[in-house]
């Protein structure tokens, strides 16, 4: 019975992904992010699960990737695509009533931009799958994870809705920024860099420095910054493992 504990924990993973897509797609983004988050929660704790009642199998991990292609890869690409519809002045935090009349695939008036935040989904796709047939991300990963990539885009509506002000939205809907923000996301996703994995083996100190260090800046960040850490939370775990490889280089 234990055995399939993980998977179940990953289903909800899934499920949560799954509401977060219908959301997205009906532009209520900020409700949309919660159920990422609590998707992303899941998806933390299957694989710890797993490992300490030691029932890892392969069908848990292909899972695990086919649920964060849904939490992690789908629902960031609808996301952008929201984003930029935004910015393009044809969208707005409420959904039109009929879509149809904003955006006429007969009409010769379809915006192309917006689907260029697809192209996020494309590479947690092209991630995912590198991910299953890589055996050098045991340990630790070789790009951005898909649950960090989603936490950065998610968290941008989060900060229009909540801590936005003319500057801040203005700067997060240009949609330069935006095009920027989905080409970085999607070479990050699949660029040769290592980055450490939050798996703890043991508990020490000397052998989690990087860990601890990075879990105690983000709580900080968090509780001073709110939804804007999380960005930021994001570029420094990319910071914090380049500097953490640097190190063990040096090591003799």
């Amino acid at each position: 019975m234990k055995k399939h504990i993980p998977n179940l924990i990953t289903l909800l993973n899934l499920f949560c992904g799954s509401i977060a897509a219908i959301f997205a797609v009906k532009n209520q983004l900020e409700v949309a992010a919660v159920f990422v988050f609590l998707g992303i929660f899941f998806d933390f704790f299957d694989g710890l699960t797993a490992r300490l009642l030691k029932v890892q199998s392969d069908l848990g991990i292909q899972l695990d990737s086919l649920a964060d292609m849904v939490t992690s890869g789908l629902v960031p690409g609808i996301v952008m695509y929201q984003l930029l519809h935004m910015s393009s002045g044809i969208g707005s935090w409420e959904v039109a009533d009929s879509p149809v009349e904003v955006v006429s695939l007969f009409g010769g008036d379809v915006k192309a931009l917006p689907f260029l935040g697809l192209l996020i989904t494309l590479a947690s796709a092209y991630r995912l799958a590198k991910f299953n047939i890589d055996e050098d991300q045991a340990t630790s990963f070789i790009g951005l994870p898909t649950p960090a990539n989603a936490l950065f885009i998610l968290s941008l509506p989060l900060i229009l809705f909540y801590q936005g002000n003319d500057l801040v939205n203005g700067f997060i809907l240009n949609k330069w920024f935006l095009i920027a923000i989905t080409l970085l996301s999607s070479y990050m996703l699949n660029a040769r860099i290592p980055l450490f994995a939050l798996k703890f083996k043991d508990w020490k100190l000397k052998s989690n420095a990087t860990r601890y260090s990075f879990l105690s800046l983000s709580v900080i960040l968090l509780i001073l910054l709110q939804f804007i850490a999380i960005p930021i939370v994001v570029v420094l775990y990319v910071l914090m493992s380049a500097m953490d490889t640097m190190m063990k280089k040096k090591q003799p």
